[in-house]
């Protein structure tokens, strides 16, 4: 609740947060439901941190708002905070933070004093950027500013474009820039395997971008602005390796190399921080607290890690501050908290665990070799697929489920009603097919699928003949007739295709489901469609 101290000039809340990211709209929402007034401040214009700059369809459960694009859950917070009457001010900068839990914001010319009882700190993280030659020329930007271009403001980040980073923040905004009419020539990284979701790198590799892993930039060219890019094979000392430089004409360079906690005001406020590979971030507890009482963290501030944990994080300490305030019992917020801790556990499941992090995952949790080649070229190759469970031979219509990695997502199973797809309770485990009952070929679990791995495979349509229903999020969308390439796995022509049915419900979300007929012996291997030039 708002307190003014006259004698001070300095305004009094009992919660006060830096940064209207999901982190922290989600611990201000769960603060408000138990009593509390807090105010958040926020650099930018506009509230939701990186929500609205997310257009791809989240991973998890139903908890974790899995299938939901990222701008609309941002949507989601906006509203629930609205409801709960948190104070949201804009275009403030918090300038200073002090061990009194001391506030000093900067809103336009305005310098402002507040004091909270308990203050948290959801700052995110900045990204990283990585030297070499020209590296300051015009044209090479970040991933999150290719992001903010496209998804806030409309702008094509460029025409020909290198990514260099195969985490999934490179992976998801190399989709969106060929979502955006941009060209992705190529997307390079110095380590040896893609960092991110296999899925997510499947679904750019099929669109015909190949993967140059072990390869780092050398240098750009151009006098003013960049006109193209030399990268190069990198050795076990990490250096360039002579004699292996490859040229590509582009007009713009994308960076996603990882992201560094933005930790300054925790440093200012005299937090205990601890020297990690991920960043310097605070000591805390499982609740947020920090080591100064009073001072609490969520989200990536506190150790990079993806939206849905963030937002799982920021309540957990919504719930401990209005614990700390005496607004709930300590049996209140630990039930609340074990709930919560339940939710991100799932999320910290699978190969891609902290535990795992780095590490090379060579079996999945079902004893199944993982394919060596989805981590080295991007792609799974076609006498690997075979081997996963999701990938069945069925008469009629079927789902094939090319998710071959243990990932937290369930959304598939609970999109078919019919019950086909099976995962069971443990989320990252692999989707298999259930035998016993009958696909109807609805599609939802084609469109429901966030990394896009499904596919609805009839073998024998007509003579010689198969189709492949495949998920499609380009504009334009192929016409009933249009006649053009299968590509496979690699991006690699396989056959010529006709499309024979384009689909789309509101249910679908803006995913249409793309039908092409293919000779019976390719439905296994065409995986996208590309018009004829």
């Amino acid at each position: 609740m708002r307190k003014e101290d006259t004698h001070m000039k300095i305004e009094r809340y009992d919660m006060i947060v830096i940064g209207a990211g999901p982190a922290g709209l989600s611990a201000a929402i769960e603060a408000a439901k138990k009593g509390l007034k807090p105010i958040v401040f926020d650099e930018n214009s506009k509230p939701g941190g990186q929500l609205f700059k997310q257009i791809h369809k989240f991973f998890g459960s139903k908890e974790h708002k899995a299938k939901v694009r990222g701008f609309k859950i941002g949507e989601e917070l906006l509203k629930e905070a609205e409801e709960y009457g948190v104070e949201v001010i804009l275009n403030a900068t918090v300038v200073g933070l002090y061990p009194q839990k001391e506030v000093t914001v900067k809103v336009g010319d305005c310098v402002k004093h507040y004091k909270g009882d308990a203050v948290l700190v959801a700052t995110g993280a900045s990204e990283n950027m990585v030297n070499f030659e020209g590296w300051t020329k015009p044209g090479v930007i970040g991933a999150g500013a290719a992001q903010t271009m496209m998804n806030l403001h409309h702008i094509k980040p460029g025409n020909k474009i290198l990514m260099l980073g195969s985490g999934n923040v490179g992976l998801v905004v190399s989709y969106q820039l060929m979502q955006a009419g941009c060209e992705v020539v190529a997307l390079a990284d110095a380590a040896p395997r893609v960092g991110g979701y296999g899925v997510h790198a499947a679904k750019i590799a099929r669109c015909g971008v190949p993967f140059y892993l072990s390869h780092t930039i050398v240098r750009v060219e151009g006098d003013d602005y960049v006109t193209g890019v030399v990268i190069g094979e990198v050795g076990p000392d990490w250096r360039v390796i002579p004699g292996t430089e490859k040229h590509f004409d582009v007009d713009t360079v994308c960076l996603a190399v990882g992201l560094s906690p933005m930790s300054q005001l925790l440093k200012q406020a005299e937090v205990k921080m601890n020297d990690t590979k991920g960043g310097h971030v605070p000591e805390c507890d499982k609740y947020g607290a920090t080591s100064v009482p009073g001072i609490y963290v969520a989200g990536d501030v506190s150790g990079i890690e993806e939206a849905s944990s963030a937002m799982i994080e920021g309540r957990m300490s919504g719930a401990a501050i209005a614990c700390y305030l005496g607004y709930m019992t300590e049996e209140e917020r630990d039930a609340r908290i074990d709930e919560l801790e339940n939710q991100l556990d799932t999320l910290r499941q699978g190969m891609f665990a902290p535990k795992n992090r780095g590490k090379l995952v060579e079996k999945t949790d079902e004893g199944i070799e993982v394919s060596m080649n989805l981590l080295n070229k991007g792609f799974v190759a076609d006498d690997e697929i075979e081997r996963f469970p999701g990938v069945t031979h069925q008469k009629g219509i079927h789902p094939v489920i090319e998710c071959t990695q243990n990932i937290p997502c369930n959304p598939c199973q609970d999109a078919c009603k019919m019950g086909c797809i099976r995962i069971g309770k443990n989320i990252t485990s692999l989707p298999a097919i259930d035998p016993e009952h009958k696909c109807v070929g609805c599609g939802m679990c084609v469109a429901s699928c966030s990394g896009q791995s499904i596919f609805l495979v009839e073998e024998d349509v007509e003579e010689g003949y198969g189709e492949v229903t495949m998920p499609y999020e380009f504009l334009p969308v192929p016409k009933v007739g249009d006649k053009g390439l299968a590509l496979g796995r690699n991006g690699q022509y396989v056959c010529d295709a006709e499309v024979t049915k384009v689909r789309t419900a509101p249910a679908f979300d803006h995913t249409y489901l793309l039908t092409i007929k293919v000779p019976n012996d390719m439905v296994m291997k065409a995986r996208f469609y590309k018009k004829e030039a």
